[in-house]
């Protein structure tokens, strides 16, 4: 009986250790609270003494401290700096470890609707928040990046008020203040709202720019007794030339018209100049559209580098014939339909628009079908109309004594842009395309092998740049200068071609190494983390938390022994009672 009792007990250990059942039990949540401090500019100040108070407290009792603005770091007690308050990320590398989350904030989060309930709801949630007060600022500066001496420029400012009105705003005259440097530009008197934002175009010629190249404008709220005057000001970068590099005549105006205008700008960075003939003979400018006179047209066509005729390019061919050096003709009065623009199997745009997702643009909606084909030209890009029948040739290249000439015979391309995403990048790559074989440069459509996607960036909020080359990005050594010193950085670009520059407050030339790109940015003192607003996240006690193990029965050595000795056992007693 006891033989097979013995047998019995290891065969069922053997066969526990093989199946290898699990059981869980709950672990202690430990004794190292992790804190998360709100490092963002709106906790300067009062909020950010309490803050580190209650963060040294957790500290004394083994406590982590984590801080976190635009990304997660490591606690020091260096002023908060990041422009935005993103406590998501926080989170998400809080979930991963034991022990209770504390966030330390002023509430004023600003990406608490992507956060999931479940992170939102563990943390222990203690607030600091900021004294209200009401607070005049400048929201947004809009207008023309580059223009010429004889221009005027237009700014679209918006202004506004938050806050409570009672805490302390004086009266409700202002004036918004241009200036470049120590000199003052213009100034215009507005009226501030009691909540909210206005917009107001602001005016002034150009020629009181003192000198011509990049300049960067400050617009500033002036006559307002506001508590921040940290968010009264924002920075706009111009390019000032003698002289359009571009001139576009357009009979009739159209949507290509503005969209090939913006995007000329944009890809070339420099001065475009468009005319429009709204009457027959009659042309005007097409920003004021103030009568032009024809001297003034020839004139600005002689001194451009590129000549654009659209719409009929007949109409413009005093303007853009002769021995210009470079001439874009684009007739839109073509045959209707839905024309598909083809992947270029071999052309000189090939390795240019390489990148470019072909089934994402829309169709053209028409083409000027040529009578016949020229053979000096080379097609640079086709379309087949419903995707049917033979191809057609809507961009062809030219060379006549010199002069380059490209001509497109495709209109609604401007959908492209207009669509955006992908389709708008492809439109930039063309028009790219287009101007570099027209300069006869490499890069002059894209200039740069990398560029600022913006030139100006709040306090806080790194500058973001973008790798315009079709050659591989690689990291790029650039040099600021700014009034006081210069220093020396290195962008590296992750495989998407962006990389990042986070710069203290302050106007900075650039340059970057091996190449010929310069240009200037802009770190400015506003940041959204100055205006008062309304605390998103509010104070909570949060959740205990308790980690959960999963031991299994192979972990557990004393199943091993008992199989061992009740084998072991078996065997003795079976050699003492003579049995196999």
């Amino acid at each position: 009986m006891s033989l097979l009792i013995l047998r019995g007990v290891a065969v069922l250990a053997l066969i526990l250790l093989l199946w290898n059942p699990a059981s869980s039990r709950l672990l202690p949540a430990g004794d190292q609270p992790l804190v998360l401090l709100d490092a963002s500019l709106s906790m300067t100040g009062a909020p950010w003494r309490a803050a580190l108070d209650t963060a040294r407290g957790f500290a004394r009792r083994r406590a982590v401290v984590w801080r976190f603005g635009t990304t997660v770091t490591a606690f020091d007690t260096t002023p908060p700096a990041a422009g935005a308050s993103h406590l998501a990320p926080a989170l998400e590398a809080a979930a991963g470890r034991a022990g209770d989350v504390v966030v330390v904030t002023d509430g004023e989060v600003d990406d608490l609707a992507g956060i999931p309930a479940d992170l939102l709801r563990r943390p222990r949630v203690i607030v600091q928040p900021r004294a209200p007060f009401v607070d005049a600022y400048v929201a947004s500066v809009e207008g023309t990046r580059h223009v010429t001496r004889t221009d005027t420029i237009r700014l679209k400012v918006s202004y506004g008020v938050a806050g409570n009105r009672g805490s302390g705003l004086g009266a409700r005259n202002a004036s918004i203040t241009v200036s470049v440097g120590e000199r003052r530009l213009t100034s215009q008197r507005v009226t501030l709202p009691d909540s909210g934002t206005l917009s107001t175009d602001v005016t002034f010629p150009v020629s009181r720019i003192p000198n011509p190249g990049w300049a960067v404008l400050e617009v500033r709220l002036d006559g307002v007794g506001d508590a921040e005057p940290r968010d009264n000001s924002r920075l706009f970068a111009i390019d000032v030339s003698l002289a359009p590099a571009a001139v576009i005549f357009a009979s009739p105006p159209d949507w290509e018209t503005r969209f090939l205008a913006r995007t000329l700008s944009d890809v070339a960075r420099v001065p475009v100049k468009v005319f429009v003939e709204t009457e027959a003979g009659r042309w005007r400018d097409g920003a004021t559209l103030v009568p032009v006179p024809t001297s003034l047209l020839t004139s600005a066509a002689a001194s451009a580098r590129l000549v654009v005729a659209m719409g009929d390019p007949e109409r413009a061919r005093a303007f853009a014939g002769g021995s210009r050096p470079a001439v874009l003709l684009w007739p839109t009065n073509g045959q209707p339909g839905d024309w598909y623009v083809e992947r270029p199997l071999s052309s000189p745009f090939t390795a240019a628009l390489a990148g470019v997702l072909w089934d994402s643009l829309p169709p053209a909606t028409a083409v000027v079908v040529q009578a016949h084909d020229s053979t000096a030209s080379t097609v640079a890009l086709a379309a087949r109309l419903a995707r049917r029948g033979a191809a057609r040739p809507i961009i062809t290249l030219e060379e006549r004594n010199g002069q380059r000439i490209a001509t497109v015979t495709a209109a609604g391309l401007w959908r492209w842009a207009f669509r955006g995403g992908a389709a708008e990048e492809g439109y930039r790559s063309v028009v790219a395309a287009l101007v570099d074989w027209l300069l006869g440069e490499r890069g002059a459509g894209s200039r740069e092998r990398a560029a600022p996607v913006t030139l100006e960036s709040p306090n806080g909020v790194p500058i973001a740049w973008h790798w315009t080359s079709p050659d591989s990005a690689r990291a790029l050594v650039i040099t600021l200068r700014s009034n006081d010193a210069t220093r020396t950085d290195t962008l590296r670009f992750d495989p998407a071609g962006r990389a990042e520059l986070l710069l203290p407050p302050g106007v900075y030339r650039y340059a970057l190494s091996g190449g010929p790109e310069q240009g200037v940015v802009a770190a400015e003192t506003y940041s959204d983390e100055w205006l008062p607003r309304v605390p998103a996240l509010t104070a909570q006690p949060g959740e205990a938390t308790a980690r959960v193990a999963s031991i299994g029965l192979r972990d557990r050595w004393w199943l091993f022994v008992i199989a061992t000795l009740a084998l072991a056992t078996e065997w003795a007693l079976r050699r003492r009672q003579g049995l196999p």
